[in-house]
């Protein structure tokens, strides 16, 4: 079959690396503009970009696609002159109007990095590590003009363990997207086969992932242990948790645990202990630990080298 692929940051690479190793044909190659990045603040393309320009396939980077304007309608005919088969999106970052929906043949799958309806938009990854889900997974789905609304072709499952963070769970649902994309396309009867036994989405398991904030890495000592932990792991790695040391700067917390510890007549965003396995905070409900820190200007810090920075005391109440 003829493939455009859509998108933009690993997770997506995955996928086109994937589609790369098959017998199909991918004609073109749409991504994000090149952002600046790095401390040089130098314009850089997009891992799909690389991957894409490796493979001498042609890339295509419009700003939108709106049809009330001449650029938009452009990038809708220039899309339509590929006459492809399917379009597959991954993390694109583009809002894909129902004309364009509409182009190919076989319309545009999706792939999106959690168990549908639940988590749909921005943050599903995230949210789900935050939220306690025992699993998340991928979905494969007939794109809509709605938000993650389409009918669902395939899914796949994977255990959220108490230890993954965002980035960790990224990694294998770029993986499970990955083969998942490819085992809708094994073959365009396979394809025909999924999309006539595609499952609407139930409209009443719907739940949001709205996108993340810098404010809300903000560690609150009055939640309990579990939820800390829980939030800590899904901000990393961005916008990463944290604890403010004063009005300019922030101590970043990159992981942490439950403690095995209890602690009595103390208060929420006290130290109680400093350990071989980290700093032990005590919660709302419970105590958790610390055990990779990041200052200003510095890099990430076991708990050894927590302990041998004496930044840090028994207690003392974090803000």
């Amino acid at each position: 079959m003829k493939i455009i692929f859509a998108g933009t940051p690993d997770f997506a690479a995955s996928a086109l690396d994937a589609l790369l190793q098959t017998s199909h044909e991918i004609v073109a190659v749409y991504t994000q503009p090149d952002r600046k990045a790095g401390r040089g603040q130098k314009l850089t393309p997009s891992p799909v970009k690389q991957l894409a320009l490796t493979h001498h396939l042609p890339v295509y980077q419009p700003l939108h696609f709106k049809s009330s304007t001449d650029e938009g309608k452009s990038a809708q005919a220039e899309l339509a002159a590929l006459n492809a088969d399917v379009m597959v999106v991954a993390a694109y970052g583009l809002i894909l109007p129902q004309v364009v929906l509409d182009t190919p043949k076989y319309g545009c799958l999706n792939i999106h990095g959690s168990l549908l309806p639940r988590w749909r938009g921005a943050a599903p990854i995230q949210r789900a590590i935050a939220a306690g889900d025992p699993e998340t997974g991928v979905t494969i789905m007939k794109m809509a003009a709605g938000l993650d609304t389409g009918d669902m072709l395939l899914k796949t499952h994977c255990p959220i363990l108490d230890t993954d963070t965002s980035a960790h769970l990224y990694e294998k649902l770029a993986a499970q997207g990955a083969e998942a994309i490819c085992t809708v396309l094994e073959s365009e009867q396979q394809l025909q086969q999924l999309v006539a036994e595609r499952e609407v989405q139930n409209e009443e398991q719907t739940v949001y992932a709205h996108k993340l904030t810098k404010t809300e890495a903000r560690i609150d000592w009055t939640q309990d242990a579990i939820q800390i932990d829980r939030n800590i792991r899904a901000f990393n790695p961005w916008p990463v948790a944290f604890i403010p040391l004063d009005d300019q700067n922030n101590l970043r917390v990159w992981e942490s645990a439950v403690s095995t510890l209890s602690a009595a007549d103390t208060q929420a965003g006290q130290i109680i202990a400093i350990d071989k396995q980290g700093v032990h905070v005590c919660c709302g409900t419970g105590v958790v630990c610390l055990k990779a820190l990041q200052w200003p200007g510095g890099k990430a810090l076991n708990p050894v080298q927590i302990a041998q920075t004496q930044k840090l005391n028994v207690g003392q109440v974090l803000a």
